[in-house]
């Protein structure tokens, strides 16, 4: 009998969607070519996804009864992190439960908050890490996107107890614990259909250069540099357009987020360059995506040095390989490494807007097809296919992790899977600490402590004495 596969996705999937939604979709082709699929979706469901081999539903986030008979009916469950803390039965049922930790929460979490200052965001990282603790402890296998991205899932997965003699005796590799699966390519080459940029959006002719920034604009991004690059551009050759068609996330909660987009716009305008040479879109369908691709010369993924990009691994990357677009990528970060490793592009330093001019102008100015052998080659070795191998073998032979199995998870004192009411009595206690490390602050800034202090001097002096 076939292993049910159910993927629940956090993210929206359809017309419009994001590098989450994307995976989502595209692990579901993948799996469904193995093993009978369903792909959970938030909200409501598009009927033309059901096209591609796998059942699509609907669910609410937060809602169990939503999910609840899809479960029942799965031998496997794939979810993102952030799905423990919508449904926390999960951890609570006997089924297979992998879970895909290739977006570094954490660390984006603290980056999407720069506006507040450590004590305000404080409380709220105690919640944060109560809630990432669920996913540490439940999961039977592990999926991340890079190397660097596994070693920092080992080190989450010793502290948290799931390193221990039970999961090291049955592999000392730790591979059947947590594996890479990184991002892929649609095998088809983009196709046509119409021009969407170029003679399209006005001010971009139709024979004009396109830099394209693919994704939004969040606060680990450095667009800075980009506009300024384009801006030191305009003095050697002025039909170079920047264009950011993404600024507006299709998911609603993710909307909402903070941006660089604001400040962005303001910066081009201040350089007299918003309409003229940089310009700003809302979110491109998913369906046009290949027409933006082939209406782009060169494209763009720009960060700054932070703990985001040390483990991000960036989804956009791919589909410019796909589409054959040579890259300016920061250094720093996994997918940069693909850059230089398949020479499809060219890493540029941190905030290096000279570096980053010159890499665009030289791209610009290489012969037609330079590169074509270099893309067939990273096309090869990159597809959705292959990256995906170490699900598909997981799906075919599932199994519990060794300390989640009857005798062995109550043989490991390491391992409690959490109830909801085990989170509430945490976050109680670390709400607690909180305030009393609040309390404790405020005595030391009273007359009271430093009268204390005082007496406590003249009694050491004295009986020194």
């Amino acid at each position: 009998m076939s292993t049910r596969l159910l993927i629940i996705s956090h993210d929206v999937v359809g017309a419009r969607m994001a590098g989450p939604g994307i995976r989502a979709y595209h692990l579901a082709r993948v799996l469904a070519r193995h093993t009978p699929t369903t792909l959970a979706v938030p909200n409501a469901a598009e009927p033309a996804l059901s096209e591609h081999g796998f059942a699509v539903i609907p669910y609410t986030r937060g809602d169990w009864s939503t999910l609840a008979a899809q479960v029942a009916a799965a031998d496997v469950c794939l979810v993102a992190c952030d799905t423990l803390n919508d449904f926390p039965q999960l951890a609570e049922l006997d089924l297979c439960l992998v879970i895909d930790g290739y977006d570094p929460l954490l660390a984006e979490w603290l980056a999407l908050h720069p506006h507040l200052t450590p004590a305000e965001l404080a409380p709220h990282w105690r919640e944060r890490m109560v809630q990432l603790t669920r996913q540490y402890l439940c999961g039977d296998f592990y999926l991340c996107a890079s190397e660097r991205q596994r070693d920092w899932w080992l080190g989450l997965l010793e502290a948290s107890g799931r390193i221990n003699p039970h999961t090291h005796h049955a592999d000392p590799s730790l591979r059947s614990l947590i594996d890479l699966v990184p991002y892929g390519l649609d095998g088809a080459p983009p196709r046509r259909t119409q021009p969407v940029i170029k003679g399209v959006w006005e001010g971009i002719g139709a024979d004009d250069k396109v830099i394209l920034w693919g994704g939004g604009l969040w606060p680990w991004l450095d667009p800075f540099t980009a506009i300024r690059a384009v801006g030191e551009i305009q003095r050697a050759r002025r039909d170079v357009r920047l264009v950011f068609p993404g600024t507006k996330h299709p998911n609603p909660v993710m909307a909402t987020m903070q941006t660089h987009t604001p400040a962005a716009m303001a910066l081009a305008d201040e350089l007299g360059l918003l309409n003229r040479a940089v310009f700003f879109g809302e979110w491109i369908p998913y369906s046009s995506w290949d027409d933006v691709l082939l209406d782009s010369d060169v494209a763009l993924t720009l960060h700054h040095d932070t703990l985001e990009t040390r483990l991000a691994f960036r989804s956009r990357i791919f589909e410019y390989i796909r589409a054959g677009l040579p890259i300016v990528a920061t250094e720093g970060d996994a997918t940069s490494e693909l850059v230089t490793r398949f020479a499809v592009g060219r890493a540029v330093g941190y905030g290096a807007v000279g570096e980053v001019a010159a890499a665009i102008l030289a791209l610009l100015a290489a012969p037609t097809g330079e590169q074509a052998a270099a893309f067939a080659h990273a096309r090869s070795q990159l597809t959705w296919a292959r990256a995906a191998e170490p699900l598909v073998s997981f799906c075919q032979n599932p199994r519990r992790a060794p300390d989640r199995t009857g005798a062995s998870a109550s043989g490991n004192p390491f391992y409690a899977p959490p109830s909801p009411a085990d989170q509430a009595e945490r976050a109680s206690l670390l709400a607690q600490i909180d305030q009393q490390a609040a309390l404790i602050a405020a005595y030391e800034r009273g007359l009271f402590m430093r009268a204390m202090r005082a007496v406590a001097g003249v009694r050491r002096r004295l009986f020194r004495g």
